[in-house]
């Protein structure tokens, strides 16, 4: 009899034990995917269409491991506020630019080009190939990355003489306005892009 006790007893404890593991990994699944659902959030919120972009290149699961990525790398970067005199370089230097679009929208483009990276390099990003530097950029800028991709676009265009006057001139709005963001102090805060 007391065998049979024995075996009646473990019998209900590895069924109880199965059933707490079961619900031990329910609750493991539920808890990952909760995580996960929030770390998706917080990128989409953060990158904004930068993340969809990010995705369509990638893919969903290697897509937030890039832009994890991107956000350790540029976390590590001596992002740096301008002087007061650097800023008032700069922007006197972009109304030359912006003064010789008349006369010369193409070398005002290039000259478009150039200067936002010079001021990149001044804020204390790396300098190295374009697709890093639209990355690296694209964290603490998610709103304007796109316009640098495309005035960098039209800057190559142009360079093999097929960009028109109309390009010219959009390239020179989408470098504004990265170099704006650029001139602003300070390391800018995690936001939610709109």
């Amino acid at each position: 009899m007391d065998t049979r006790i024995l075996i009646s007893a473990a019998t209900i404890d590895s069924k109880t034990l199965a059933i707490i593991v079961v619900a031990v990994v329910v609750v493991l699944l539920i808890v990952w995917a909760v995580v996960r659902k929030q770390r998706t959030t917080a990128l989409r919120r953060r990158f904004g269409p930068e993340y969809d972009r990010t995705v369509r290149e990638h893919g969903p699961g290697k897509a937030e491991t890039v832009l994890t990525r991107r956000e350790k790398r540029v976390e590590q970067m001596p992002i740096r506020e301008l002087t007061a005199d650097e800023r008032e370089r700069f922007i006197t230097e972009w109304r030359v630019v912006q003064s010789r679009f008349v006369d010369d929208p193409r070398e005002a483009v290039y000259q478009a080009d150039t200067l936002v990276t010079r001021l990149m390099q001044a804020r204390g990003y790396p300098m190295s190939d374009f697709d890093q530097r639209a990355a690296d950029v694209s964290v603490d800028h998610p709103r304007v990355v796109d316009n640098y991709r495309a005035g960098h676009e039209i800057a190559l265009r142009e360079r093999k003489g097929q960009a028109t006057t109309e390009d010219l001139r959009n390239g020179l709005i989408y470098y504004r306005s990265l170099f704006d963001e650029l001139l602003s102090t300070g390391r800018p805060e995690i936001r939610e892009v709109a």
